[in-house]
């Protein structure tokens, strides 16, 4: 499929862009006065919107505005993600990194939110990360490999190699470097080097 093209089956259509295999899923939902009601996977459709996985562990994570998860990968255990969110709103991002590939080093990013109920398939091979624009978010993910935690690798979220361009936070006209929140462990994460 090339960027743009588009896939439908069930409730679901699939999106893929500019990167090979990361793949945007709008989800149709049903609602009325009492609220909704969608789908958020099923098998037949997903392997028909070329996205066929086995996922074995979901996470969910809570944050505030302003925080930054990532951008995470494991090294000798990559997993495919399946990302959403479920309340609030957030920028989404994958990092190619799969050697060989044409787009190696390239990102794609998409905003999540419970309005847009969009989904974000990333394949294995890319590092992933997400920054929190509303005032809090809830993030889910389904992963086709459990987490390992002694075969975790990162990358600087703001790595000028890469140039991921975030957006301004809800309430920001601009995007404030200031006011990321960083854990530890991606305050000191290496610089991408595309010929390594």
């Amino acid at each position: 499929m090339a960027a743009g093209d588009q896939i439908t089956s069930g409730n679901f259509t699939f999106t893929q862009t500019s990167i090979e295999g990361v793949t945007i899923v709008d989800v149709k939902s049903y609602g009325d006065d009492r609220g909704y009601f969608m789908e958020t996977y099923k098998q037949p459709d997903f392997v028909a919107g070329g996205i066929d996985v086995d996922f074995v562990q979901d996470n969910q994570s809570s944050s505030v505005k302003g925080v930054l998860r990532g951008l995470h990968f494991q090294i000798n255990h990559p997993q495919s993600k399946l990302v959403r969110v479920v309340s609030g709103e957030v920028f989404d991002v994958a990092v190619d990194l799969r050697p060989g590939s044409a787009t190696y080093g390239k990102w794609e990013g998409v905003t999540l939110s419970a309005e847009n109920k969009r989904q974000f398939f990333i394949p294995r091979g890319f590092a992933h990360g997400f920054l929190v624009l509303s005032d809090t978010a809830e993030f889910c993910y389904k992963c086709d490999d459990v987490y390992h935690p002694n075969d975790e690798g990162g990358l600087m979220w703001n790595d000028p190699e890469i140039g991921i361009v975030w957006p301004a936070m809800q309430g920001d006209e601009v995007f404030d470097e200031s006011k990321i929140i960083l854990s530890d462990k991606d305050k000191v994460h290496p610089a991408f080097k595309a010929d390594a």
